[in-house]
């Protein structure tokens, strides 16, 4: 039914510029007949030459004008690779790119001082709604504050697209949760925060970059996906040759070798060596960082001091929360239009999603949770640390010698007595690693089809910050590919317990900015969570996790805050048992 209104509204349009090109064609006639006796005297190659270029400019002509009027089918990079998207799948994409779209600069290309300038913003803290004044604020309300932009000319900026971060904290308490920014699109935004522990608060408030730097990421994520380069080594024998490898690679410079999976169409070319076969590549490895990729006026938005920048109070910039009055409870987040997946307190992150949050403090406690249990991890770095936290905490837990490449795996650690196995494998290209063999490049789908499941298995996925740099609905195809083999998995092996972990914020500077800015991160992460909702899995939330703890954001968080997603981790492996209530 969709597929035929589709069709009808596109042949309705094309049908308006029906004229247009017949008057082109009997153009063309009338030329051809004015001129026969010129042609007459070409022969009959150069008339059929003429002819089909005639033909292939009518058809260009064509093609730009249906681009033109489907542009959502106008894809930018490579998305024609891989698999066709089911009329679902499809609309889900346009769903995903539409609820991740980015407000915009009114004009495009301001320069420098008519910018966000986060040493001339400020917020301020908003009364609360039980009190006029600056007070009466109790565990289980909100507080609200208002953050207002300026340029570097000290005027208030009139459209919205800055990219904020916020958190509500107490150092002394070890408490923190994170904030949720509403745009009005005017140079304005509120932020929401829930109360959910009575004592000190303050608020912190960091604009990581300007809608005016998120205009140039978003223009180098859609047009210069090349920036992050990669290469692959071929040899036999004493023979050996390096070429450069990508998604996407223009056909007609050199001929190209095809490494496409053949199980789901996932892209991947590198060029041919000059001398050697396709089948005599043995590795695959990030090649560099393509530079000078902004303008002049684009390259003055990324200055350190206008990145992750703190905006200042005007006025109080902390308050204190009262113990509640009323039926409220320190967890009552209803109010809230998207609540916070938990916070932190005494240093412990507690959920608000329903789990027992349980500490494991010792080996042994985690030895007994583990128990009887194979936990496969599949993604890059970032779940990487998983392994090596566990496998550096637990004595018991006797590690493997793969001979794998440190920092690139495969890794394997067991405990034979307790019947334990942890095992990490990367995920498939684009992926950054120094180098890999290619005997250990594998997609988790591939990887995720292979496993029987079960009670006795868990799976954590963690895939995002190596996507970064393509556009999103590269990483739309990657997910949608995974998230086939999770429904598999789990409708073969229901009791298989399957776990992701979101993206985190992370340290910027200009330079890394282009390459992993936090904003790139968030529009997947929103993606991520969209494409897993309603599924039977475990989002373990590292972005709310890390934006939440008063440590520095770093693309590998500190041991406190992973020993925190592994506490939580372990929670939903071992969940704590209800009580049965007796029987009178």
């Amino acid at each position: 039914m969709l597929s035929g209104i589709l069709a009808h509204t596109m042949v309705a349009n094309v049908s308006r510029y029906v004229p247009f090109f017949l008057f082109l064609a009997l153009s063309a006639i009338v030329f051809l007949l004015r001129n026969i006796h010129t042609l007459e005297k070409w022969n009959c190659f150069q008339t059929v030459s003429t002819l089909s270029q005639w033909h292939n400019s009518l058809s260009t002509a064509l093609r730009q004008h249906l681009a033109l009027l489907h542009p959502e089918h106008n894809q930018t990079y490579c998305a024609h690779l891989g698999q066709e998207p089911s009329v679902e799948e499809a609309l889900e994409e346009r769903y995903l790119q539409q609820s991740i779209a980015w407000p915009e600069p009114a004009v495009p290309g301001l320069p420098l001082r008519q910018s966000s300038d986060p040493s001339r913003s400020y917020f301020v803290i908003q009364p609360s709604a039980e009190c006029s004044d600056l007070s009466g604020w109790e565990v289980g309300g909100q507080l609200e504050v208002m953050v207002h932009m300026q340029n570097f000319l000290g005027k208030a900026k009139r459209h919205g697209g800055d990219f904020l971060l916020a958190r509500l904290h107490s150092q002394e308490l070890g408490a923190g949760v994170a904030g949720r920014v509403v745009d009005h699109r005017d140079g304005l935004y509120s932020v929401v925060f829930p109360l959910l522990w009575a004592g000190p608060a303050q608020v912190e408030v960091t604009l990581v970059h300007s809608s005016e730097a998120v205009a140039a990421l978003r223009r180098l994520r859609e047009e210069r996906p090349d920036r992050v380069y990669f290469k692959s080594q071929y040899r036999s024998g004493f023979l050996s040759e390096t070429t450069m490898c990508n998604l996407c690679l223009p056909a007609n410079q050199q001929p190209l070798c095809n490494y496409t999976d053949p199980h789901t169409g996932e892209p991947w070319y590198c060029y041919k060596p000059k001398m050697l076969d396709c089948d005599t590549r043995i590795d695959h490895a990030k090649g560099g960082y393509k530079k000078h990729l902004l303008t002049t006026t684009e390259s003055m938005l990324f200055m350190s001091s206008t990145i992750k920048a703190p905006i200042k109070a005007v006025g109080m910039e902390a308050i204190t929360v009262l113990p509640t009055t009323e039926n409220k409870t320190a967890t009552r987040t209803d109010w809230l239009k998207t609540p916070p997946s938990g916070y932190y307190y005494q240093g412990s992150w507690r959920p608000l999603t329903g789990v027992h949050m349980q500490q494991f403090k010792s080996p042994s406690s985690v030895v007994q949770c583990l128990k009887g249990k194979m936990v496969y991890m599949y993604g890059d770095s970032t779940v990487r640390q998983w392994f090596e936290y566990l496998n550096a905490f637990v004595p018991e837990l006797k590690e493997f010698n793969l001979h794998s490449l440190k920092n690139v795996g495969p890794f394997l650690a067991v405990d034979s007595d307790h019947n334990i196995m942890l095992h990490y494998r990367c995920h498939g290209p684009p992926i950054r690693f120094s180098t890999v063999p290619t005997s250990e490049l594998r997609y988790v789908f591939n990887e995720l089809d292979g496993l029987p499941g079960g009670g006795d298995t868990v799976v954590v996925l963690s895939v995002w910050s190596h996507f970064s740099t393509f556009p999103v609905e590269v990483y739309v195809r990657r997910l949608r590919h995974i998230r086939r083999a999770v429904v598999r998995l789990l409708d073969r092996a229901p009791g298989t317990l399957v776990v992701v972990r979101s993206a985190n914020p992370q340290k910027l500077d200009p330079e890394v900015s282009l390459y992993n800015s936090d904003w790139f991160s968030a529009q997947l992460d929103a993606v991520l969570r969209a494409m897993f909702k309603g599924l039977n899995v475990l989002l373990v939330d590292a972005w709310e996790m890390t934006l939440a703890h008063q440590h520095p954001h770093l693309l590998h968080p500190p041991e406190d805050i992973v020993r925190n997603m592994i506490d939580l981790f372990l929670s939903h492996v071992c969940p704590v048992k209800k009580k049965k209530k007796k029987k009178n």
